[in-house]
């Protein structure tokens, strides 16, 4: 602005002066014009005095005393006498206009610009009391000569206002400039120095200012709540640019593909995955397809859905959502494991007592033998119902029918509870159980926490030895209650003690079967202790036997 405002105000000042100089010039000029006119009709009234009181003869004398050009013309346009040459040497004058009008009308002037435009020439004539015309003529530079010789005198005076101009124009750029310079645009309203012709436009930068705070805070909440949202995301959220560059990557994607705490933005995508199945998610879907698929990464599967984001009418870049799908993979895995198994299970006893039904139906066995055959067909039925009714417990369990209302269970009085009722089954096997331990309560569902004690009871039984022992102990350790139940018998080998929990898992199948197992029992006591918020641990050994302790939440 200071640049315009200097260029401007210097090339004002030089057109001024040359306009000035021009106008000056012609004025001069008009005025050397007339005065010339002037003198050359009253040098021309002295000169027709004298010659018409003394003859002709008398111009050959006075030409010498004066600047005029004399010339004698006659009445018939040739030349008497001319003070610049011989009379012969010119050409007849009568078309010439002074001549014409000073033969006619007795008095007569023009003037001629030279060929070079250099002079101008002014011509008065009179016409003599013989007939004859003198004409007086003076010569004049042109206003064109005036100028250029004027040029050296001209350029002068135009540096002079030039450099004037450009210090006087330099400091009044510098005035109308300081204070648009010192505008706090921040603050618009703030600028009382200012010119009151910005006002208006000061007013609506701080209206524009306000609107844009506004809008910028508004955003900037939105901002905030975005990346409030993708940042405690469990699935990974990924935002990439047409190029397939990282716009934006949420915490969970961050730890998905590996991208560690580095800076992702403007990196591609294809760095942190390249697995077959996401380039062409990922590719097709910035070529504006939607697709999904499934991929592997640190041995977790997930779900890639990939859509495209149009901007422009164009493509624009696609956004990238990965959900982690392992535990419904799993729980689809355990599900078809859990229906194989179930209708494994089923088929055993179910087998068994067809087939000595049918013998029995039959009449293929003999009569001190049906006892013995119905004695097995009881025990498969009792089996059966057993199986069934586990299968039951944990289909509730699986549904959240353990939902229910919870009250308070005095745990060492139901471990007593649950060691008297497996007495006989104890006594039969020549098991000892022994309850000890304080009186410990916690809020629990008694029908769940019966199950959890009877299985693990029943089972440090089951898998006992003969003259072996059951210890079950209720105590308290750091305000948590534990319940251990310890048996004396087999126990479990090494590599089996991960999978007792499983569904339908046995670690010798033949031998559970012997005893009457489901194979269903531990997987009871985890999902109720679970629905307690109590954790299971296990520590066994084999031919020493095992111990399961419960730990439930400090109250």
């Amino acid at each position: 602005m200071r640049r315009r405002i200097f260029g401007g105000m210097c090339g004002t000042a030089l057109l001024a002066v040359l306009l000035s100089a021009v106008l000056f010039s012609l004025a001069c000029y008009q005025r050397l014009y007339e005065q010339m006119k002037q003198d050359t009709r009253k040098e021309a009234g002295y000169i027709i005095a004298v010659v018409e009181d003394s003859g002709s003869g008398w111009m050959e004398r006075l030409a010498p005393v004066t600047d005029a050009r004399l010339t004698h013309i006659a009445a018939d346009g040739s030349v008497l006498y001319d003070s610049e040459g011989a009379a012969g040497q010119f050409e007849n004058h009568a078309g010439r206009a002074e001549v014409r009008a000073a033969l006619s009308g007795g008095v007569g002037e023009s003037a001629r610009l030279s060929g070079t435009l250099g002079e101008q020439t002014y011509y008065y004539a009179v016409r003599l009391s013989d007939g004859t015309v003198l004409r007086v003529s003076n010569t004049i530079g042109s206003v064109y000569a005036i100028l250029l010789g004027g040029v050296p005198l001209l350029v002068l005076i135009v540096l002079a206002a030039v450099l004037t101009a450009a210090v006087l124009a330099g400091r009044q750029a510098q005035r109308i400039v300081q204070p648009i310079n010192a505008l706090d645009l921040e603050e618009p309203a703030a600028n009382l120095g200012a010119y009151d012709e910005l006002s208006p436009l000061l007013g609506r930068m701080a209206a524009q200012n306000g609107q844009i705070k506004n809008q910028m805070e508004a955003l900037h909440r939105q901002q905030e709540e975005l990346a409030a949202i993708t940042a405690n995301m469990r699935e990974g959220l990924v935002v990439l640019s047409a190029g397939a560059k990282v716009l934006s990557m949420n915490r969970s994607a961050r730890e998905i593909l590996g991208a560690g705490a580095e800076s992702v933005t403007g990196h591609s995508i294809f760095a942190y995955c390249r697995t077959r199945e996401f380039l062409e998610v990922a590719e097709r879907a910035l070529a504006g397809q939607s697709g999904s698929t499934e991929i592997e990464k640190e041995g977790r599967t997930y779900r890639l859905m990939a859509s495209p984001v149009e901007e422009g009418g164009g493509e624009g870049g696609c956004i990238l959502l990965l959900v982690d799908i392992t535990e419904g993979h799993s729980a689809e895995r355990l599900r078809r494991e859990f229906s194989a198994n179930v209708s494994h299970e089923l088929k055993t006893p179910l087998t068994s007592i067809s087939g000595y039904a049918e013998l029995l139906c039959n009449g293929m066995v003999k009569q001190e033998d049906v006892p013995r055959f119905a004695e097995r067909i009881y025990q498969e039925a009792n089996r059966l119902i057993a199986l069934v009714q586990d299968i039951i417990k944990l289909s509730q369990l699986d549904e959240g029918a353990a939902e229910l209302e919870k009250e308070p269970v005095e745990l060492l009085a139901l471990a007593e509870r649950v060691a008297e009722r497996l007495g006989d089954s104890a006594a039969e096997r020549q098991v000892t159980v022994t309850v000890t331990g304080k009186r410990r309560t916690v809020q629990g569902v008694p029908a769940l926490l019966d199950e959890l004690l009877y299985n693990l009871c029943e089972n440090a039984v089951r898998y006992n030895r003969p003259g072996g022992k059951v210890t079950v102990t209720v105590d308290e350790r750091g305000g948590r209650t534990e319940v251990t139940v310890a048996d004396t018998g087999v126990g479990i080998p090494e590599n089996d003690r991960e999978r007792v929990f499983e569904r339908f898992y046995r670690v010798d199948a033949g031998r559970s079967k012997g005893s009457g197992g489901t194979g269903l029992g531990l997987s009871i006591v985890k999902h109720a202790a679970q629905c307690h918020g109590a954790a299971v641990s296990l520590q066994s050994a084999e031919g020493e036997g095992t111990t399961v302790t419960v730990t439930f939440p400090a109250e």
